[in-house]
């Protein structure tokens, strides 16, 4: 059998070296040569997303790209323009600052896509975004990007965490994170009971050791919500998070000395960090202190930029 295919090969070989001599008919293509009409908007992506990125980032509504087993509605254009500048600001140039332009252009996702409307599931949750193999994000609710004013707290919350959370899937399935991770909530995930989960509240989830409700899903959901969380949020947020989840202030002679004590679902939720900072330093040499330094001042740029208009 191999034989064969080997002699079929080297056939269709021979076919093709006695064409090499036919001339060229440039006048006949059988590809479409006709240039693209592209919009200042596509112009300013080609520079910014393709050339630098290679990254296609589409904005406008394709079937073959959306998930059929949702409602969508495509994604505004004006609302486009904006998230872009904030994808690029906030998520491909902080990886560029912290581990460098190839490495963002190595592992970004070769595709962008955006859809208007969230995905709606019959249980009451919504989908934020999705990661595919590595190779395609989406990034829903574009239409409810508010700007005018902006709200930094949902533009953190829906955008930017979602942007850490679905790069950190990306990140992941390209490396795998330590089994260990696997372990140290082993037997409490609870797959798709984390909406009931959720009804109750982030802090509670905090209190058994989850950084948010959705963790709860299961561990590589815990992994990436523990990641994007960290670096989307201050110091300050994650402190109060962790007296919420069960730590105690530290007292020395009646006096707080300004450590935590770190029990129950902190000790839980610090031990995953820890698992995280080290997988994330050994495998892609990415101090994600420094990184959550990089990401809080560029998001908070964003908040104050002036965005770019195109007709």
């Amino acid at each position: 059998m191999n034989k064969t295919a080997f002699w079929l090969m080297l056939t269709g070989a021979v076919a093709l070296s006695s064409c090499n001599s036919d001339p060229i008919d440039k006048d006949n293509s059988i590809f479409d040569t006709t240039p693209p009409n592209r919009t200042e908007f596509d112009n300013w992506l080609l520079e910014n997303y393709v050339k630098p990125y290679n990254i296609e980032f589409k904005y406008k509504f394709e079937d073959i790209e959306s998930d059929y087993n949702y409602h969508l509605t495509p994604a505004k254009v004006e609302k486009s323009i904006i998230l872009a500048q904030v994808v690029k600001k906030v998520w491909l140039e902080s990886y560029d600052e912290v581990a460098g332009p190839q490495f963002t252009k190595s592992y970004a996702p070769r595709l962008i896509y955006l859809v208007g409307s969230g995905a709606y599931n019959g249980e009451g949750s919504v989908v934020l975004g999705t990661a595919e193999g590595g190779l395609k994000v989406t990034l829903y609710l574009v239409n409810n990007l508010q700007t005018d004013p902006i709200v930094p707290e949902d533009l953190n919350f829906y955008y930017f965490h979602t942007m850490h959370h679905e790069f950190g899937h990306i990140l992941h399935q390209t490396i795998a994170y330590d089994p260990a991770f696997k372990l140290i909530s082993n037997g409490k995930y609870v797959s798709g009971d984390w909406i009931y989960e959720a009804r109750k509240g982030d802090s509670e989830a905090q209190k058994q050791g989850f950084i948010s409700a959705y963790a709860m899903n299961q561990a590589d959901d815990d992994f990436v919500e523990t990641y994007s969380f960290y670096v989307t949020y201050s110091k300050e947020w994650w402190r109060k998070m962790l007296v919420t989840a069960g730590a105690e202030e530290e007292k020395k002679d009646g006096n707080l000395t300004g450590e935590l004590i770190l029990k129950d679902g902190a000790l839980t939720i610090s031990n995953k960090l820890e698992s995280i900072r080290t997988y994330f330093q050994n495998v892609w040499n990415i101090d994600i202190d420094e990184m959550r330094d990089v990401i809080l001042r560029r998001s908070d740029e964003a908040i104050k930029e002036k965005f770019l208009t195109f007709k």
